[in-house]
């Protein structure tokens, strides 16, 4: 009786597995999937951008004149432990490109901002200035080491669209 006893235990035991399971399989179907990026919320970065502007130790960069299709996503100033300026993104085909500035030492910064991307032997002419190109495993970035300032375009889009923003920069 006992070796009966135990068969019907792993019988049962199955059993309740397997209705557990199909169950699981049904709530699966029922419930709606989206499978494409969550649209991102705009930001309008404008009072941001004026304050920066009177609060940095350097000319604050934006982009002026991109199309609509470019999404401002993020943006941010801080001038603890010292001066750093941000905003994010989201180009025409969806890819991430952000400005980043600061007065903090350039090969930290770089590093932190493009994610640890590599500098290249490439360079770029920008607006009358040389940006040095550096190439990642998750960002690639334009750099440009000013005076007082380093200036970073970076992000997951080509370095087409990222010479479209660094073309777009303006310090006003």
């Amino acid at each position: 009786m006992a070796g009966m006893k135990g068969k019907q235990t792993v019988r049962d035991m199955i059993l309740s597995l397997a209705l557990v399971g199909l169950m699981a399989g049904i709530i699966y179907l029922f419930i709606p999937h989206d499978d494409h990026a969550p649209d991102l919320k705009p930001v309008d970065y404008r009072v941001e951008l004026l304050t920066a502007r009177r609060a940095a130790s350097y000319p604050v960069a934006a982009p002026e004149g991109l199309p609509g299709t470019w999404k401002a996503t993020s943006v941010r100033f801080q001038d603890e432990p010292f001066d750093a300026w941000h905003l994010g993104f989201q180009d025409p085909e969806g890819q991430y490109v952000a400005v980043e500035q600061s007065t903090e030492r350039a090969s930290t910064f770089v590093d932190d901002a493009s994610q640890g991307a590599q500098e290249t032997k490439a360079t770029q002419r920008i607006g009358g200035q040389t940006w040095q190109r550096y190439t990642g495993g998750r960002y690639d970035a334009l750099v440009l080491k000013g005076k007082g300032a380093t200036t970073v375009v970076t992000g997951t889009a080509s370095f087409a669209q990222l010479t479209k923003m660094a073309e777009a920069l303006k310090t006003g």
